[in-house]
């Protein structure tokens, strides 16, 4: 077994990973610093979908397949128009990311891929990495992985998102490009919180998927039967071909992952409780959080320094709560938050960065018993 020594090393490829050595290859204050990325899969194909929506492009804006300014929401009887303006949605396709990502890192002489597994990170004076077939040291590492504490939690409040999709084409023109369906409501599993999401690539093509927030998942033909009704009685499509599939899960969870950061391991991603609990959304929190590490190691301090805050925090387990009491109110709780409150100050608000004013708004919006006695519960 080899051992090399790096500054940094990433474990895992995925999005935090790349877009954290994506920002270190970018800033020449880590130019010469040595790099190492390491994961047991080359990212060769392509195995989700991220969506996001800003109001400006920013670093990776070239890469989304499609854009929207307006989408549609179906809960409890009503239909919702929601025009996104000044924000625009936008979609990447994973693979696209990834190769863009490898092509511009693989330029970079101090950053260097190893396709391994990691079998454990252990902090002593330096950092020992071992995977299935060397072993590494480091400064500090960036680790993505789910500590094994999570599942085994049971207390953390922890739903799971959990989804498949079908990209399919049809012989006919039958989607409207310009606007996509971010939740519809009307195909029920029972009373769980569960909702189709359609997103038109082309006049002929889009992504169909089917999603839940629930504690558990469900078996793969299990969503096929929805997406198969879905597509025939509410999209009205007899005649079409599926060209590609996804399916995921994603935690929704109070779960502390930060008590598994030191001063020299760094959880990440997924890993490192950046996915946002309340909604699974994880594109621009990733990025934001990847330049906060950026500037506080350039300013000498902790890694960890100022990547949450802690209201939001509190907002999500309330959320949470309230979907773990009463799955049904999902419906309810999304009809109510689009349909009470604009754009703005939504998106604001779910992207973290919205006033104590802003806050009140969206929690008067959402003003039951269901969520009084969550907030009490929470505290």
């Amino acid at each position: 077994m080899s051992q090399k020594h790096y500054d940094y090393i990433i474990v895992g490829n995925g999005l935090a990973g790349l877009q954290l050595a994506l920002a270190f290859a970018k800033d020449s204050y880590f130019n010469h610093k040595s790099i190492a990325l390491i994961d047991a899969s080359s990212k060769t194909e392509n195995d989700k979908t991220w969506s996001f929506w800003e109001q400006e492009d920013r670093s990776f804006s070239h890469l989304a397949y499609q854009t929207w300014q307006h989408a549609t929401i179906f809960a409890e009887g009503k239909k919702i128009n929601l025009n996104l303006k000044p924000y625009t949605y936008k979609s990447i396709r994973a693979i696209d990311f990834y190769t863009e990502a490898k092509a511009q890192l693989n330029q970079q002489d101090n950053i260097t891929f190893l396709v391994e597994t990691v079998t454990s990170v252990n902090e002593k004076d330096i950092v020992e990495i071992t995977t299935e077939t060397n072993n590494y040291t480091a400064n500090h590492v960036f680790d993505s992985r789910i500590p094994d504490a999570f599942f085994k939690d049971k207390k953390a409040i922890t739903l799971i998102q959990h989804f498949k999709g079908w990209i399919i084409e049809t012989e006919d023109n039958v989607f409207n490009e310009n606007s996509f369906t971010m939740m519809d409501y009307r195909l029920k599993d029972n009373n769980q919180t569960a909702f189709m999401y359609v997103l038109p690539h082309t006049k002929n093509k889009a992504l169909v998927e089917f999603t839940y927030f629930t504690e558990n998942t469900v078996k793969s033909d299990h969503y096929d039967t929805y997406l198969k009704q879905y597509i025939s009685e509410y999209l009205n499509i007899n005649n079409y071909n599926i060209v590609e599939t996804e399916i995921g899960q994603i935690p929704m969870t109070t779960f502390n992952f930060g008590a598994f950061n030191t001063s020299k391991v760094t959880k990440i991603g997924t890993g490192g409780g950046w996915v946002k609990g309340s909604t699974g959304y994880s594109f621009k929190l990733t990025e934001r959080k990847v330049a906060k590490i950026i500037e506080n190691i350039k300013s000498n301090q902790p890694t960890t320094e100022g990547l949450f805050k802690s209201k939001y925090k509190f907002y999500d387990k309330v959320f949470l709560q309230v979907l773990k009491d009463n799955n049904e109110k999902g419906e309810w709780i999304f009809k109510q938050f689009y349909s009470k409150n604009n754009t703005p100050t939504m998106f604001k608000f779910l992207d973290e960065e919205s006033s104590l004013l802003e806050d009140i708004k969206i929690m008067w919006s959402l003003f039951s018993f269901s969520f009084i006695k969550a907030f009490f519960k929470t505290l």
